[in-house]
């Protein structure tokens, strides 16, 4: 056995231990990538205005999580330290992500058909690697 790759007999196994073909599996996945990738480029993410409790509030979501690393800094073993820590980065991450904005920018049909169609392909041919004959 080497790289993962079993041999029964001259036969070498494949994606998944079926014979479904590594060069599929590997132009599926470069396919797959290559319309990911155009994707992501098309896609354009700016930030909101962080306005939970109000307007200006960031800094109230900063208090539980330094009051934690106080305690943390003044005794680890303080489980209200981690407790606060835990919770004001969860908040302060939570905040963050619910205030993204996400816009796909305008695109051709056609580059979208093209986007579509990578992906889909890619996708197509890495499950029929994976399938037994």
């Amino acid at each position: 056995m080497s790289g993962g790759f079993s041999t029964s007999g001259s036969r070498l196994s494949q994606p998944g231990g079926t014979p479904g073909g590594l060069g599929k599996f590997v132009l599926g996945l470069a396919l797959t990538a290559a319309g990911l990738y155009l994707v992501f480029q098309q896609t354009m993410v700016a930030s909101g205005y962080w306005s939970w409790w109000g307007t200006n509030t960031f800094g109230l979501t900063l208090l539980p999580l330094i009051f934690g690393l106080g305690l943390i800094f003044f005794d680890g073993k303080n489980v209200l330290g981690w407790l606060l820590s835990l919770v004001g980065l969860v908040v302060i991450v939570t905040g963050v992500v619910a205030n993204l904005h996400v816009y796909f920018q305008t695109t051709s049909l056609y580059n979208l058909l093209i986007m579509l169609v990578l992906i889909a392909a890619g996708l197509g041919l890495m499950a029929r690697s994976l399938r037994a004959h």
